[in-house]
């Protein structure tokens, strides 16, 4: 199975900006979605971002102008880039990885999550 590493996280004030990374621990062959979510406490998970193979990316409604999905084929990175972040943007943000390795073996992973806090 593919591990993903999160980093990025921390305390901001309202206004700040976080760039999360995500690093998957194997090289990829195919990737079939990519993209990060967030849950904050006693919420269900949601997606914020998504980004597919061709690079066609979608928000949500409530970052969108915001936050900005990227990522690095080579370095087997995704990336978000938070901007005027808000109180509400507070919760573990995960990243999420489907695919195939290089063995063509087909994988669906997740990070362990990093924590965003926005303070007003």
């Amino acid at each position: 199975q593919v591990q993903l590493v999160e980093s990025g996280g921390g305390l901001v004030q309202a206004g700040g900006s976080l760039r999360l990374s995500c690093v998957a621990s194997s090289r990829i062959s195919r990737i079939n979605a990519m993209g990060w979510y967030r849950q904050g406490p006693g919420e269900q998970r949601e997606l914020v971002a998504s980004i597919t193979s061709a690079g066609t990316t979608n928000y949500a409604d409530s970052v969108k102008g915001r936050f900005t999905i990227s990522r690095d084929n080579a370095e087997n990175t995704v990336y978000l880039q938070m901007n005027s972040l808000k109180p509400e943007d507070t919760a573990g943000y995960y990243c999420h990885i489907q695919g195939r390795t290089m063995a063509l073996r087909a994988f669906d992973s997740w990070g362990q999550g990093t924590q965003v806090t926005v303070s007003s």
